[in-house]
């Protein structure tokens, strides 16, 4: 069997906040950006990693919630807790430096976790946690 990860979603909340967090500061090139209704859904993935994608969608576009389950979600969303992404670099702290600089949400300065890696956490404009762990 030979089965990849193709994409991840991870719900937004302002696509322009977020094309400048995914494009602009993590350096991610924008592979579609999709509008229906109002909405959009902004396809992101690392440069030279054709097959891998994060897609950025609208987190209430599921017609089948209420609208108490959408602020719901979106109060998940504000604090974290509802999606979330893990991501790899070289350099930790070439890569923390820049996103601190940024002035994106940091949550966590690089550390080394006692389950074997080093990694530090920012939450990107929608409140989604992004960790990058170090490669070693």
């Amino acid at each position: 069997m030979d089965i990849t990860i193709h994409s991840s979603f991870l719900p937004h909340t302002d696509p322009e906040a977020s094309l400048a967090f995914y494009r602009d500061i993590l350096g991610f090139e924008v592979r579609l950006d999709v509008g229906y209704e109002g909405m959009r859904w902004i396809t992101v993935g690392p440069v030279g990693q054709p097959s891998t994608a994060i897609v950025l969608h609208p987190p209430a576009a599921n017609p089948g919630i209420t609208d108490d389950e959408r602020q719901t979600i979106l109060e998940l969303i504000t604090k974290g807790s509802y999606f979330g992404v893990n991501l790899a670099t070289t350099d930790l702290d070439a890569t923390f430096a820049k996103l601190e600089a940024s002035d994106a949400e940091v949550v966590q300065e690089p550390t080394e976790q006692p389950y074997g890696v080093r990694d530090c956490a920012f939450r990107d404009p929608a409140g989604n946690m992004v960790r990058i762990q170090e490669v070693r």
